[in-house]
């Protein structure tokens, strides 16, 4: 039986549906399947991860405060901004343990698990994440790679010792719309990124090439390129990808910043590598 990929989706800042990854999902496994000549489920395995839901309430109930009996101007950007700003100050890690930074790295340890269960635990693991949410992969899988001592209870207790679970199989690592080039201000020198793929994933598959690639639309005032960030970043990340995010009404200002999974080249760059993994994997 064929190896099958595992693809963990973190959505970006926000407060999104539930069923945010539907669409994305949709248009990576027809793409594959048709590319392959096999049905989707033979070949990918998805898990997106709902994180901002740990503080979507508190959020809401912020929003609401603020502009009670405030005519505040542009109401939609407005709420835009205070719930990407509320997201990135509520996920910042504290010096009391099993705050919000715990919180939502328990949700994504729990939803590594479930791929794990349905894609067996040596699966290729492929990292898709918008925006803030590629700020929350990073952090992740750096705390699993280098700084064990960040991991909290709520990982632990959900994570196993498994090659999946403690990043041995990290192999592919897509950042969408991405300001991770910002948070590297917390850190000397711009600090250090994650390894993609992971060391120990071609002592599992000896022909696998793996990828990091970071998409962005010089319109969106939220996403950077990594690579001249310092000499890690530019060994650890493949390629900075330039893309034109969005359609008529979006792609040449900064709301393109919600449109990087309904663009083609973006879709069609993740596809390849896919198609590419599934095929040095199998």
């Amino acid at each position: 039986m064929a190896q099958k990929i595992a693809i963990l989706v973190l959505h970006g800042a926000g407060t999104p549906k539930e069923d945010f990854a539907d669409d994305l999902i949709d248009r990576i496994a027809k793409r594959v399947a048709r590319k392959l000549k096999l049905p989707a489920e033979e070949v990918l395995v998805f898990q997106p991860v709902f994180w901002s839901a740990i503080f979507s309430k508190e959020q809401t109930e912020l929003f609401r405060r603020i502009e009670d009996g405030n005519a505040l101007n542009f109401h939609r950007l407005r709420r835009f901004v205070v719930e990407f700003l509320a997201d990135a100050v509520a996920y910042q890690p504290t010096i009391q343990g099993d705050q919000n930074y715990h919180q939502v790295h328990g949700l994504v340890a729990k939803s590594v698990n479930l791929l794990k269960e349905k894609a067996g635990e040596h699966a290729p693991l492929c990292v898709i994440s918008h925006s803030l949410g590629s700020v929350v992969a990073s952090n992740y899988f750096y705390d699993l790679q280098y700084n064990h001592e960040q991991l909290g209870r709520k990982t632990m207790e959900q994570k196993a010792e498994t090659p999946i679970e403690t990043c041995q199989t990290l192999a592919l690592f897509y950042t969408l719309g991405s300001p991770l080039a910002l948070w590297s201000l917390r850190y000397l020198d711009f600090g250090s990124p994650i390894t993609v793929p992971a060391p120990a994933a071609r002592h599992f598959y000896p022909k696998l090439t793996g990828e990091w690639l970071n998409f962005f639309d010089k319109d969106d005032v939220l996403a950077y390129p990594l690579k001249n960030v310092n000499k890690a970043y530019d060994d650890a990340v493949t390629e900075d990808v330039e893309v034109n995010a969005g359609g008529m009404l979006t792609h040449w200002n900064p709301l393109s910043h919600r449109e990087y999974d309904r663009t083609r080249r973006v879709i069609d760059r993740i596809v390849d590598g896919l198609v590419r993994t599934w095929r040095e994997i199998n």
